[in-house]
């Protein structure tokens, strides 16, 4: 049986965009929509077309220069930012219209001062009013996961009924836990009326570090849309990672017998270009896509990797687009690694060679925070010339 597809919502260009320093220009947010494309996702979230002039503009050049996954515009449940939203979109071939509106008791008291009965209302006329404009609409009520679950399912279902086509349960302040969110989609799933036709997903923030995991929880439970965003930017601590969730359900098969259309060697070059353009870089350690995440030190481990990579990697740097660069020689680092590089530099060594040399090696290592290769060059050359060997400088002490 072919598995079920879900659908992955990339909100970098909206939701990554409100993380302090990821602002991003009308330019800089067609060059990332376009590697979107290409990384295969099934919705681009362009923007908030009612925040600004200029987001505007940028929704509407992604909507009429992007073509093949749907291009989403947020609005508020109030009919100007609908309108404006639909104004964006509707030059794509693929519009969609992603409407919210709190359902939370305290933001429906401190934020919006409005009851439930008028919540329910305005979802029912401003979802109405979407459909009318757009065939493919997504309701999102804010805060979910602090919601009252009956009134959150009355709010879903009025969605529903008047025309959403998608519902989003969004962990706004990253409070769920795993279980309690799959219980949520559960329940939503089994007490909604039409629930067949419509697309459930999921929308987690990190403040618990748990967004990714939420996230999977959500699919097990039957969530067939994920939305996340590249490198995990995201407002506070961030929204669940494309490339780990997008990972995740491909290494694992097993658990999850889904799939997407992520095109997993793009996710590392469209890593990179999202750290251009906002001007910085991923946490070495971030899973997938940042520095360490494919690099080995410890003698052990190299030696594993070196004999065979499923040793320490249940995934290859080149299934990702990392280039394949896995050896980092440190004081961790045994003589095999150090063999292997020699050799790769063109230089095969005797096992006799190597055992003088790792000591220099060792020495220096001690010393540096990186061995480079000319270091290595100029700790060959000294033990085959006698002449001195490299020393530290003092910027490269630890």
């Amino acid at each position: 049986m072919e598995p079920e597809r879900v659908l992955i919502f990339d909100t970098s260009l909206r939701d990554g965009e409100q993380a302090p320093g990821c602002s991003m220009n009308t330019a800089e947010k067609l060059v990332l929509a376009r590697k979107l494309r290409r990384l295969g996702v099934d919705i681009i979230e362009a923007g908030f077309p009612i925040a600004s002039a200029g987001d505007a503009e940028a929704v509407r050049r992604v909507a009429a220069e992007v073509e093949g996954p749907i291009i989403a515009g947020l609005a508020r449940c109030v009919e100007k930012d609908i309108r404006v939203a639909w104004e964006a979109v509707r030059c794509s071939s693929r519009p969609r219209i992603h409407t919210f509106l709190a359902t939370s008791d305290i933001h429906l008291a401190f934020k919006l001062r409005i009851g439930r009965e008028e919540a329910l209302r305005q979802t029912a006329n401003m979802v109405a009013y979407a459909s009318s404009l757009c065939a493919d609409v997504e309701f999102s009520p804010e805060d979910a996961t602090r919601s009252d679950v009956s009134f959150l399912c009355e709010v879903l279902q009025a969605a529903v009924e008047a025309g959403a086509t998608t519902l989003n349960i969004p962990d706004t302040v990253g409070y769920t836990t795993p279980m309690e969110f799959a219980e949520l989609i559960r329940t939503i799933r089994q007490r909604l009326h039409g629930a067949e036709h419509v697309v459930i997903s999921v929308h987690c923030h990190n403040d618990l570090g748990l967004a990714v995991a939420n996230s999977l929880a959500g699919v097990e439970a039957g969530a067939r849309q994920v939305e996340c965003t590249v490198n995990g930017i995201g407002e506070r601590a961030g929204n669940a990672s494309l490339e780990e969730i997008a990972m995740v359900l491909h290494v694992r098969g097993d658990r999850y017998p889904v799939k997407t259309g992520i095109r997993h060697d793009e996710i590392y070059s469209t890593s990179r270009l999202l750290s251009k353009i906002l001007g910085f870089e991923t946490q070495p350690n971030k899973a997938i896509v940042g520095r360490n995440a494919f690099a080995h030190e410890a003698g052990i481990h190299q030696h594993g990797v070196l004999s065979n990579p499923l040793c320490y990697e249940i995934m290859t740097p080149e299934t990702v687009g990392v280039p394949p660069d896995r050896i980092v020689l440190g004081k961790h680092s045994g003589r095999h690694a150090l063999a292997h590089k020699f050799k790769e530099m063109g230089h095969e060594l005797s096992a006799e060679e190597i055992s003088r040399i790792y000591q220099d090696f060792i020495r220096l290592a001690d010393r540096k925070k990186h061995v480079y290769d000319q270091d290595l060059l100029s700790i060959l050359y000294g033990q085959r010339t006698g002449a001195r060997q490299p020393q530290a400088g003092p910027e490269m002490r630890t």
